[in-house]
């Protein structure tokens, strides 16, 4: 432990303050209110500040935003108080078993009776305070997939729009753009300024992005750029509101970030990376000389394809030329005529075999009617005799009755008579 006073100074002060109190003892009896403000201004004046090493136990944070926890080790423990103010500028997160390193001053709380430490800096031991709150947001973002590779999206080939999150007047904006003048002048860049370190940088990054990805006309890129520094010049970029938002953005993210040895967590969540902000640059956009290299060689391509394809075309126009078809096209004209005269002889041929089968099938069948027909056995002397109240046929003199009409038939005429008398057979 560490106090504002020198050992030996500090030894002084205890005599002579304990002097004093024990004269102030004999003369008169105190209070506890008293007694207690008594150690308060004893406590408070001898260790105005203190640096105290231990273990971080029993951490609770109420409503009120204030962090109460005891410091302890093997042999004591003490009890701190962080206020709410103070809180809010630790950058990693504290936790029971955390082995800390605080910064503050002793106070006495008259209402329990004792003293403890308010803290004004807090650090981690064996790692910085930025080192640690780094590690721990970049276990809870990758947790959530936020570094996931299969997350990153490719970027447009000619992008003709591009939006760049920088400090307008840093020397990042000026390496970005000398490179797409050199490169490529087919893009239009759209600037949007913002702090990049410093208290409320952080919100600012990221409500430029945001603002880009509201815009009416989308961009086909965005780049988050920025030149070298300390862990704390580029603590923005790690910043848990800034990767969120790189990650939510529309437009692919592009981020040149510091040096070649710098990486946050910007970095990590962007698509590509850059090493730096020059490098940027160059992967947003081509270089024109090799896009006009590669359309050369395109051209050179096409246009050997379209010589051997039209040479591939005459040879094989020549070989047609040669066809027997082609020096004689009306030969095959002729061979089908012959075929269908052939065809046309054989179908009349066929034709007229058909109707004599069918004259003699019909012949054959006329003369078969012909000797069943009732007129050619009349014609051979029978008759056909009817009753003439009915219309049936006699075929039994018992079915007759004297007086009875009949209608008899014979080959040529018919005769009425009446039968006179029926004789059974």
């Amino acid at each position: 432990m560490r106090n504002g006073l020198e050992p030996s100074e500090a030894d002084a002060a205890f005599a002579r303050i304990g002097g004093e109190a024990e004269a102030s003892l004999g003369q008169q009896v105190l209070s506890v209110g008293q007694l207690s403000a008594l150690i308060k201004d004893v406590l408070e004046t001898t260790f105005p500040t203190v640096w105290v090493r231990g273990e971080i136990g029993d951490l609770a944070r109420p409503r009120s935003g204030h962090g109460y926890f005891t410091l302890k080790d093997p042999e004591a423990q003490l009890p701190a108080v962080l206020w709410r103010s103070t809180l809010a500028r630790v950058r990693f997160d504290l936790h029971d078993g955390l082995e800390v390193i605080c910064r503050g001053h002793l106070e006495v709380y008259a209402p329990r009776g004792r003293y403890q430490l308010i803290v004004e800096a807090i650090e981690p031991c064996g790692l910085g305070a930025l080192e640690l709150a780094l590690r721990q947001l970049h276990a809870k973002l990758a947790k959530e997939g936020l570094f996931d590779p299969a997350r990153k999206r490719p970027l447009p080939r000619f992008p003709r729009r591009i939006a760049v999150v920088t400090s307008p007047t840093g020397a990042a904006l000026r390496d970005f753009l000398e490179v797409l003048r050199r490169r490529w002048r087919a893009s239009d860049v759209l600037v949007v300024p913002v702090r990049v370190q410093g208290e409320g940088a952080a919100e600012e990054i990221a409500a430029a992005i945001a603002l880009v990805n509201r815009l009416t006309v989308p961009v086909d890129c965005l780049v988050v750029t920025r030149g070298g520094g300390s862990l704390e010049d580029l603590w923005a970029f790690n910043e848990e509101v800034v990767v969120r938002a790189i990650a939510a953005s529309r437009a692919p993210v592009v981020s040149g970030v510091g040096h070649e040895i710098d990486v946050t967590l910007a970095d990590l969540a962007a698509d590509v990376r850059a090493l730096t902000p020059s490098e940027a640059g160059e992967r947003v956009v081509p270089a024109a000389a090799e896009v006009a290299r590669r359309l050369q060689q395109y051209r050179q391509r096409l246009g050997a394809a379209l010589r051997s394809a039209a040479e591939a075309g005459r040879d094989r126009l020549a070989a047609l030329a040669r066809q027997r078809v082609f020096r004689r096209p009306f030969t095959l004209v002729h061979d089908r005529a012959r075929q269908l005269d052939d065809l046309e002889a054989r179908s009349l041929r066929a034709v007229r075999r058909r109707l004599q089968r069918a004259g003699d099938q019909v012949d054959s069948l006329a003369a078969r009617l012909e000797g069943l027909s009732p007129l050619a056995v009349l014609a051979r002397g029978y008759s056909l005799t009817r009753r003439v109240a009915d219309g049936r046929l006699v075929r039994d003199a018992r079915e007759l009755a004297p007086g009875e009409q009949l209608d008899t038939r014979y080959a040529h005429g018919r005769t009425l008579s009446r039968v006179e008398q029926v004789e059974g057979g």
